[in-house]
Protein backbone atom coordinates (compact mmCIF):
# COMPACT_ATOMS: atom_id res chain seq x y z
CA UNK A 1 0.00 0.00 0.00
CA UNK A 2 1.07 3.59 -0.91
CA UNK A 3 2.34 5.54 1.92
CA UNK A 4 0.34 8.51 1.26
CA UNK A 5 -2.73 5.82 1.80
CA UNK A 6 -1.27 4.75 4.57
CA UNK A 7 -0.77 8.61 6.15
CA UNK A 8 -4.74 9.08 5.35
CA UNK A 9 -5.30 5.88 7.17
CA UNK A 10 -3.88 6.75 10.10
CA UNK A 11 -5.39 10.19 10.10
CA UNK A 12 -8.79 8.99 9.87
CA UNK A 13 -7.96 6.44 12.68
CA UNK A 14 -6.85 9.50 15.08
CA UNK A 15 -9.89 11.39 14.11
CA UNK A 16 -12.24 8.96 15.07
CA UNK A 17 -11.57 9.55 18.68
CA UNK A 18 -11.68 13.19 18.09
CA UNK A 19 -15.21 12.79 16.73
CA UNK A 20 -16.59 11.04 19.62
CA UNK A 21 -14.78 13.55 21.60
CA UNK A 22 -16.48 16.55 20.15
CA UNK A 23 -19.63 14.43 19.93
CA UNK A 24 -19.48 13.96 23.57
CA UNK A 25 -19.54 17.55 23.99
CA UNK A 26 -23.16 17.85 23.09
CA UNK A 27 -24.75 14.27 22.37
CA UNK A 28 -24.22 12.00 25.56
CA UNK A 29 -23.63 8.18 25.09
CA UNK A 30 -25.14 6.82 21.24
CA UNK A 31 -21.65 5.86 20.60
CA UNK A 32 -23.04 2.69 18.50
CA UNK A 33 -25.41 4.72 16.67
CA UNK A 34 -22.39 7.82 16.14
CA UNK A 35 -20.32 5.43 14.73
CA UNK A 36 -23.08 3.63 11.98
CA UNK A 37 -23.75 7.52 11.12
CA UNK A 38 -20.48 8.13 10.54
CA UNK A 39 -19.58 4.75 8.29
CA UNK A 40 -22.88 5.41 6.58
CA UNK A 41 -20.94 9.13 5.18
CA UNK A 42 -17.51 7.59 4.54
CA UNK A 43 -19.42 5.07 2.35
CA UNK A 44 -21.13 7.68 0.29
CA UNK A 45 -24.53 6.24 1.70
CA UNK A 46 -27.92 7.50 3.32
CA UNK A 47 -29.40 6.64 7.01
CA UNK A 48 -32.56 6.29 8.04
CA UNK A 49 -32.85 6.80 11.63
CA UNK A 50 -35.79 5.53 13.86
CA UNK A 51 -36.57 6.78 17.16
CA UNK A 52 -39.16 8.29 19.42
CA UNK A 53 -39.30 11.77 20.18
CA UNK A 54 -37.38 13.29 22.56
CA UNK A 55 -34.00 11.39 22.07
CA UNK A 56 -31.67 14.15 20.66
CA UNK A 57 -31.59 12.94 16.74
CA UNK A 58 -31.88 16.59 15.40
CA UNK A 59 -29.63 17.57 17.63
CA UNK A 60 -27.19 14.82 16.49
CA UNK A 61 -27.33 15.66 12.75
CA UNK A 62 -26.93 19.15 13.21
CA UNK A 63 -23.76 18.80 15.72
CA UNK A 64 -22.65 15.96 12.59
CA UNK A 65 -22.63 18.86 10.26
CA UNK A 66 -21.09 21.45 12.61
CA UNK A 67 -18.14 18.87 12.84
CA UNK A 68 -17.55 17.98 8.91
CA UNK A 69 -18.08 21.29 8.32
CA UNK A 70 -20.59 20.61 5.74
CA UNK A 71 -23.81 22.88 4.76
CA UNK A 72 -27.19 21.57 6.19
CA UNK A 73 -31.09 21.67 5.63
CA UNK A 74 -33.61 20.64 7.47
CA UNK A 75 -37.08 19.77 5.91
CA UNK A 76 -39.82 18.68 8.00
CA UNK A 77 -41.91 16.41 5.95
CA UNK A 78 -45.76 17.47 6.15
CA UNK A 79 -49.12 15.60 4.16
CA UNK A 80 -49.18 18.95 1.98
CA UNK A 81 -44.93 19.26 1.22
CA UNK A 82 -44.83 19.10 -2.56
CA UNK A 83 -42.05 17.71 -4.82
CA UNK A 84 -41.29 21.21 -6.17
CA UNK A 85 -40.64 22.24 -1.88
CA UNK A 86 -37.31 20.05 -1.87
CA UNK A 87 -35.83 19.59 -5.50
CA UNK A 88 -36.55 23.58 -6.66
CA UNK A 89 -38.93 25.21 -8.49
CA UNK A 90 -38.86 27.77 -11.84
CA UNK A 91 -39.92 30.89 -11.68
CA UNK A 92 -40.33 33.81 -14.27
CA UNK A 93 -37.65 36.87 -14.63
CA UNK A 94 -38.81 40.05 -16.28
CA UNK A 95 -35.98 42.08 -17.46
CA UNK A 96 -36.58 45.41 -16.62
CA UNK A 97 -34.81 47.55 -19.25
CA UNK A 98 -35.91 45.17 -22.25
CA UNK A 99 -38.97 43.31 -21.13
CA UNK A 100 -37.76 39.75 -22.06
CA UNK A 101 -39.18 37.25 -19.67
CA UNK A 102 -37.08 34.21 -18.74
CA UNK A 103 -37.01 31.31 -16.48
CA UNK A 104 -34.78 30.89 -13.46
CA UNK A 105 -34.48 27.87 -11.44
CA UNK A 106 -34.63 28.41 -7.45
CA UNK A 107 -32.86 25.28 -5.89
CA UNK A 108 -34.51 23.89 -3.18
CA UNK A 109 -33.38 22.58 0.22
CA UNK A 110 -31.72 18.99 -1.20
CA UNK A 111 -29.03 21.21 -2.72
CA UNK A 112 -26.87 20.80 0.92
CA UNK A 113 -24.00 18.51 1.79
CA UNK A 114 -26.30 16.72 4.57
CA UNK A 115 -30.00 17.01 4.44
CA UNK A 116 -32.57 16.16 7.42
CA UNK A 117 -35.86 14.67 5.99
CA UNK A 118 -37.31 14.95 9.36
CA UNK A 119 -40.66 12.49 9.73
CA UNK A 120 -40.05 10.97 6.27
CA UNK A 121 -43.24 8.77 6.68
CA UNK A 122 -45.33 11.87 6.85
CA UNK A 123 -45.37 12.85 3.38
CA UNK A 124 -46.87 11.50 0.46
CA UNK A 125 -45.12 8.91 -2.33
CA UNK A 126 -44.81 11.37 -4.46
CA UNK A 127 -42.79 13.82 -2.69
CA UNK A 128 -40.80 10.54 -0.72
CA UNK A 129 -39.56 9.66 -4.37
CA UNK A 130 -38.82 12.99 -5.47
CA UNK A 131 -36.14 12.49 -2.31
CA UNK A 132 -35.53 8.93 -3.31
CA UNK A 133 -34.72 9.88 -6.72
CA UNK A 134 -32.20 12.40 -5.89
CA UNK A 135 -30.67 10.22 -3.35
CA UNK A 136 -30.17 7.47 -6.25
CA UNK A 137 -29.11 9.76 -8.92
CA UNK A 138 -27.65 12.63 -6.81
CA UNK A 139 -28.89 14.82 -9.47
CA UNK A 140 -32.56 16.70 -9.67
CA UNK A 141 -33.66 17.25 -13.33
CA UNK A 142 -36.59 20.07 -13.60
CA UNK A 143 -38.28 20.90 -17.01
CA UNK A 144 -35.26 19.19 -18.90
CA UNK A 145 -32.52 20.71 -17.25
CA UNK A 146 -29.96 18.04 -15.37
CA UNK A 147 -28.76 19.85 -11.55
CA UNK A 148 -26.30 17.95 -9.67
CA UNK A 149 -26.17 17.86 -5.90
CA UNK A 150 -23.21 19.12 -4.06
CA UNK A 151 -20.74 16.56 -2.91
CA UNK A 152 -20.60 15.46 -0.10
CA UNK A 153 -24.12 14.47 -0.22
CA UNK A 154 -26.04 12.81 3.13
CA UNK A 155 -29.47 12.33 3.36
CA UNK A 156 -30.53 11.07 6.95
CA UNK A 157 -34.13 10.53 7.33
CA UNK A 158 -36.03 10.08 10.61
CA UNK A 159 -39.12 8.35 11.37
CA UNK A 160 -41.25 8.13 14.44
CA UNK A 161 -42.37 4.47 15.30
CA UNK A 162 -45.10 5.22 17.28
CA UNK A 163 -47.06 7.34 15.31
CA UNK A 164 -48.11 5.41 12.47
CA UNK A 165 -52.08 7.23 12.15
CA UNK A 166 -52.16 9.34 8.98
CA UNK A 167 -48.46 8.27 7.89
CA UNK A 168 -47.26 6.85 3.92
CA UNK A 169 -44.80 4.04 5.04
CA UNK A 170 -42.00 3.60 2.86
CA UNK A 171 -42.02 0.74 0.35
CA UNK A 172 -39.31 -1.93 0.44
CA UNK A 173 -37.73 -0.86 -2.83
CA UNK A 174 -37.73 2.63 -1.52
CA UNK A 175 -36.20 1.77 2.01
CA UNK A 176 -33.52 -0.37 0.66
CA UNK A 177 -31.85 2.94 -0.43
CA UNK A 178 -30.98 3.21 2.66
CA UNK A 179 -27.47 2.17 3.44
CA UNK A 180 -28.39 1.80 7.12
CA UNK A 181 -30.93 1.64 9.05
CA UNK A 182 -30.25 3.09 12.50
CA UNK A 183 -32.04 2.70 15.75
CA UNK A 184 -31.56 5.29 18.50
CA UNK A 185 -33.03 4.24 22.19
CA UNK A 186 -33.86 5.29 25.06
CA UNK A 187 -30.28 6.51 27.29
CA UNK A 188 -29.42 3.81 30.21
CA UNK A 189 -30.58 6.14 33.83
CA UNK A 190 -26.52 7.40 34.50
CA UNK A 191 -25.94 8.30 30.69
CA UNK A 192 -29.68 10.45 30.78
CA UNK A 193 -28.39 11.75 33.77
CA UNK A 194 -25.27 13.08 32.83
CA UNK A 195 -27.01 14.60 29.74
CA UNK A 196 -29.39 16.63 31.65
CA UNK A 197 -26.76 18.30 34.09
CA UNK A 198 -24.66 18.86 30.22
CA UNK A 199 -27.95 20.09 28.50
CA UNK A 200 -29.34 22.68 31.20
CA UNK A 201 -26.15 24.99 31.94
CA UNK A 202 -25.99 28.55 30.34
CA UNK A 203 -23.22 27.70 28.33
CA UNK A 204 -23.37 25.78 24.87
CA UNK A 205 -20.38 23.79 24.02
CA UNK A 206 -18.96 24.52 20.94
CA UNK A 207 -18.24 21.65 18.34
CA UNK A 208 -15.22 22.10 16.42
CA UNK A 209 -14.75 21.53 12.76
CA UNK A 210 -12.17 18.20 11.73
CA UNK A 211 -13.01 17.22 8.45
CA UNK A 212 -13.60 19.50 5.65
CA UNK A 213 -16.21 18.28 2.62
CA UNK A 214 -13.60 18.31 0.71
CA UNK A 215 -11.72 15.94 2.55
CA UNK A 216 -14.57 13.62 3.06
CA UNK A 217 -14.99 13.14 -0.92
CA UNK A 218 -11.73 11.98 -0.92
CA UNK A 219 -12.01 9.47 2.46
CA UNK A 220 -14.96 7.70 0.46
CA UNK A 221 -12.55 7.60 -2.95
CA UNK A 222 -10.10 6.06 -0.28
CA UNK A 223 -12.84 3.84 1.49
CA UNK A 224 -13.70 2.30 -1.71
CA UNK A 225 -9.80 1.07 -2.49
CA UNK A 226 -9.39 -0.46 0.79
CA UNK A 227 -8.52 -3.80 0.11
CA UNK A 228 -11.13 -6.98 1.27
CA UNK A 229 -10.12 -10.82 1.05
CA UNK A 230 -12.60 -13.24 -0.83
CA UNK A 231 -13.38 -14.93 2.12
CA UNK A 232 -14.71 -11.74 3.97
CA UNK A 233 -16.76 -11.34 0.81
CA UNK A 234 -17.96 -15.12 0.65
CA UNK A 235 -18.98 -14.49 4.21
CA UNK A 236 -21.21 -11.69 3.57
CA UNK A 237 -22.79 -13.25 0.72
CA UNK A 238 -23.70 -16.18 2.75
CA UNK A 239 -25.39 -13.99 5.49
CA UNK A 240 -27.16 -11.85 3.26
CA UNK A 241 -28.18 -15.27 1.17
CA UNK A 242 -29.29 -16.72 4.35
CA UNK A 243 -32.11 -13.94 5.02
CA UNK A 244 -34.01 -15.78 1.66
CA UNK A 245 -36.35 -18.18 2.37
CA UNK A 246 -35.86 -19.90 -0.89
CA UNK A 247 -32.51 -20.85 -0.83
CA UNK A 248 -32.49 -23.97 0.15
CA UNK A 249 -29.71 -23.51 2.93
CA UNK A 250 -31.35 -21.11 4.87
CA UNK A 251 -31.93 -21.96 8.32
CA UNK A 252 -35.79 -22.77 9.32
CA UNK A 253 -36.79 -19.61 11.21
CA UNK A 254 -36.06 -18.24 7.98
CA UNK A 255 -38.26 -20.23 5.87
CA UNK A 256 -40.90 -20.22 8.46
CA UNK A 257 -41.09 -16.44 9.67
CA UNK A 258 -39.78 -14.57 6.53
CA UNK A 259 -41.78 -13.68 3.53
CA UNK A 260 -38.75 -11.47 1.52
CA UNK A 261 -35.03 -11.56 2.15
CA UNK A 262 -32.26 -9.39 1.33
CA UNK A 263 -31.31 -8.50 -2.08
CA UNK A 264 -28.10 -8.05 -3.79
CA UNK A 265 -27.47 -4.82 -2.80
CA UNK A 266 -27.03 -5.21 1.22
CA UNK A 267 -24.11 -7.36 0.13
CA UNK A 268 -22.52 -5.01 -1.33
CA UNK A 269 -23.54 -2.51 1.66
CA UNK A 270 -22.29 -4.74 3.77
CA UNK A 271 -18.99 -4.71 2.47
CA UNK A 272 -18.66 -0.92 1.73
CA UNK A 273 -19.55 -0.08 5.40
CA UNK A 274 -17.24 -2.89 6.54
CA UNK A 275 -14.10 -0.80 4.77
CA UNK A 276 -15.54 2.22 6.55
CA UNK A 277 -15.59 0.87 9.97
CA UNK A 278 -12.08 -0.72 9.26
CA UNK A 279 -10.62 2.65 8.59
CA UNK A 280 -12.36 4.22 10.97
CA UNK A 281 -10.53 2.08 13.40
CA UNK A 282 -7.18 2.52 11.72
CA UNK A 283 -7.20 -0.88 9.62
CA UNK A 284 -7.02 -1.17 6.04
CA UNK A 285 -8.24 -4.75 5.58
CA UNK A 286 -11.84 -5.22 6.23
CA UNK A 287 -12.32 -8.26 8.41
CA UNK A 288 -15.42 -10.66 9.10
CA UNK A 289 -16.17 -9.04 12.68
CA UNK A 290 -16.83 -5.80 10.47
CA UNK A 291 -19.36 -7.15 8.75
CA UNK A 292 -21.31 -8.93 12.17
CA UNK A 293 -20.78 -5.72 13.99
CA UNK A 294 -22.53 -3.59 10.80
CA UNK A 295 -25.25 -6.56 10.04
CA UNK A 296 -28.11 -5.62 11.76
CA UNK A 297 -28.29 -2.18 10.80
CA UNK A 298 -27.68 -3.01 7.21
CA UNK A 299 -29.91 -5.78 7.12
CA UNK A 300 -32.72 -5.03 9.14
CA UNK A 301 -34.96 -2.75 6.89
CA UNK A 302 -34.08 -5.07 3.86
CA UNK A 303 -35.74 -8.11 5.62
CA UNK A 304 -39.61 -8.46 5.45
CA UNK A 305 -41.02 -11.06 7.80
CA UNK A 306 -44.17 -12.65 7.59
CA UNK A 307 -48.02 -12.79 9.50
CA UNK A 308 -46.34 -15.80 11.33
CA UNK A 309 -43.42 -13.90 12.64
CA UNK A 310 -45.59 -10.68 13.40
CA UNK A 311 -48.24 -13.28 14.98
CA UNK A 312 -45.06 -14.54 17.24
CA UNK A 313 -43.33 -10.77 17.65
CA UNK A 314 -40.84 -11.66 15.61
CA UNK A 315 -39.13 -8.91 14.05
CA UNK A 316 -36.56 -9.02 11.52
CA UNK A 317 -33.82 -8.31 13.97
CA UNK A 318 -34.53 -11.03 16.06
CA UNK A 319 -33.93 -13.22 12.94
CA UNK A 320 -30.61 -11.24 11.78
CA UNK A 321 -29.12 -11.80 15.49
CA UNK A 322 -29.94 -15.29 14.98
CA UNK A 323 -28.16 -15.49 11.77
CA UNK A 324 -25.18 -13.60 13.21
CA UNK A 325 -24.81 -16.01 15.36
CA UNK A 326 -24.95 -19.28 13.36
CA UNK A 327 -23.75 -18.46 10.02
CA UNK A 328 -19.98 -19.73 10.39
CA UNK A 329 -17.11 -17.62 8.62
Amino acid sequence: MEEQGREAVERIASASGRMLAELGKVIVGQQAVIEQIAVTLLARGHVLLVGVPGLGKTLLVKSIARMFSLQFKRIQFTPDLMPADIIGTEVIEEDGASGHRQFRFIRGPVFANLVLADEINRTPPKTQAALLEAMGERHVTVSGQTYLLDEPFFVLATQNPIELEGTYPLPEAQLDRFLMNVVIDYLPTADEERMVRQTTVPDEPLIQPIFSGEEICRIQHLVRQAPVSDNVIAYAVRLVSATRPANPAAPEVVRGKVKWGAGSRASQALILAGKARALLQGRYNVACEDVRALALPVLRHRVITNFHADAEGITSSDIIRDLIQSIPE
